[in-house]
């Protein structure tokens, strides 16, 4: 009865031996904390004991603007390389699956954006999707390459089953579902495919739109433009894609060393500019 319970048997184990992740605890938190809440509702106790945060100095003057009790390392999303982008696209066995995979890479869709979209959200004439139920509810407007919309005319013309009575754009193309809207299981199913025959190691829908937006980033395309394309509700997200352009950072960089060097080292050239290379 009083011996300690190992790492095993409280399910905090791991490969590494460093016991469960942040993500890990804070969603362990998170249901812990719904139990609680629901448990308040039906009165079978006074308050949640989760705190909502951890306090602050400033508590004070802003109370309940506590810190995250558990705060996740932000990692750096995973891109992948054009020519990568390019085997996964011919590794497409549809049109279909390819105008799935192109409004991801080359719109930054998200998964449950591309399973949304209706066919009356397609608009073709002006090259632009039409969200109408982003992350949080949100609509927006965003364009997208005419290759999206080449690949979706060829799936219309000749794949979408003309019994599909639904208003989703993609739909199930074989077996008893034929004709229904297509699950998010569908399209992973459709993506693990792929991915295998261009022997790829990774590529994910989300691997995708990060790819989408980290291209567009190093193009020189507006922060703030790439936080409209995202359907990002705060700026704070967006700019992460500021770390993910190697090329534009050091392009940014060697700007700035120039005028710095004009500046600082006026009197004092470099040592190439005044004698070469040693």
């Amino acid at each position: 009865m009083g011996r300690h319970r190992s790492s095993t048997e409280l399910g905090t184990t791991s490969h590494d031996g460093a016991g469960v992740s942040a993500r890990t605890v804070r969603r362990r938190l998170s249901t812990i904390s719904g139990l609680f809440s629901y448990l308040t509702v039906r009165g079978d106790v006074l308050a949640n004991p989760v705190p909502r945060g951890l306090p602050t100095r400033r508590e004070v003057s802003r109370p309940r603007q506590g810190v995250p009790l558990v705060r996740s390392p932000r990692t750096l999303p995973r891109v992948l390389e054009p020519a990568e982008v390019d085997a996964l696209l011919t590794a497409a066995s549809t049109h279909r699956d390819r105008a799935m995979f192109q409004a991801m890479v080359l719109g930054g869709l998200r998964r449950c954006e591309v399973l949304g979209l209706r066919m009356e959200d397609i608009r073709a004439g002006a090259r632009k999707v039409f969200i109408a139920q982003g992350k949080g509810g949100h609509q927006r407007q965003v364009p997208v390459s005419g290759r999206f919309f080449t690949s979706v005319g060829a799936y219309l013309d000749t794949e979408r089953p003309a019994e599909a009575r639904t208003e989703r754009l993609f739909v199930v193309l074989k077996g008893p579902r034929r004709g229904q809207a297509l699950s998010a299981a569908g399209v992973d199913t459709v993506m693990d495919g792929a991915r295998g025959r261009a022997g790829l190691v990774h590529a994910t829908c989300h691997e995708l739109r990060h790819t989408c937006l980290t291209r567009l980033r190093e193009a020189g395309m507006a922060l703030e433009a790439i936080q409209a394309q995202a359907g990002h509700a705060s700026i704070e997200s967006t700019r992460i894609y500021l770390h993910l352009g190697d090329d534009w950072l050091a392009a940014q960089y060697r700007r700035a060393a120039e005028v710095i060097d004009a500046q600082v080292f006026a009197d004092h050239p470099h040592p190439r500019a005044a004698g070469g290379q040693r």
